[in-house]
């Protein structure tokens, strides 16, 4: 019995080490606002948004009775592989029955770490210079060109405006940036 106790933590430790060497960095989405969500109470909804990639589930706060949400919350994905796509769902916050789905999307993050690693030495590249730019088109969910820039602060950025599937009408506003950390994978 002794032995299992002692075990347990060493095999928990194992597999968060193996964890962070696969990490390659973490990404910050900004979750900006909502347009035109669908209604799903009487006249309006309480939407909330949960982002999820692989095993990680985040979701920003919830915002009473309003189809053209604000929300402005920064969620933060861990990074291990950039071929697994994020996909994005906006609930409407019920109280007394379960939350009502108002849509889904999907993004990819690979276009995104590609610019990060063609564009190391970002002191060189001015302010608000396009680097590169994702099209709308049938395999996303892009409402228009989604550009990946060099922002005022020397930081790569991606906007993009998702519409949302498996509903009536509705877009979310992301912002995507990088977070680099001591001693994670170099590009």
């Amino acid at each position: 019995m002794h032995s299992l106790i002692e075990g347990a933590p060493r095999a928990g430790l194992e597999s968060s080490e193996s964890v962070m060497d696969n990490l390659m960095g973490l990404l910050r989405v900004h979750v900006k606002r909502g347009v035109n969500l669908a209604v799903r109470d009487v006249r309006s909804s309480d939407p909330y948004v949960v982002v999820k990639m692989g095993n990680q589930r985040l979701k920003t706060r919830i915002v009473k009775k309003d189809v053209n949400p604000e929300w402005n919350d920064d969620l933060t994905l861990s990074i291990t592989d950039p071929d697994i796509p994020v996909s994005l769902t906006v609930y409407d916050h019920d109280t007394f029955s379960k939350d009502d789905k108002m849509g889904d999307s999907e993004f990819e993050v690979r276009s995104f770490i590609e610019a990060l690693k063609t564009y190391t030495n970002l002191e060189e590249i001015p302010s608000g210079t396009v680097i590169s730019r994702l099209k709308p088109d049938t395999d996303n969910c892009l409402v228009d060109e989604s550009a990946i820039y060099v922002n005022n602060e020397g930081k790569i950025i991606q906007d993009l405006f998702l519409r949302l599937r498996n509903v009536e009408c509705g877009e979310v506003e992301i912002q995507l940036q990088w977070i680099h950390y001591p001693g994670s994978k170099t590009f």
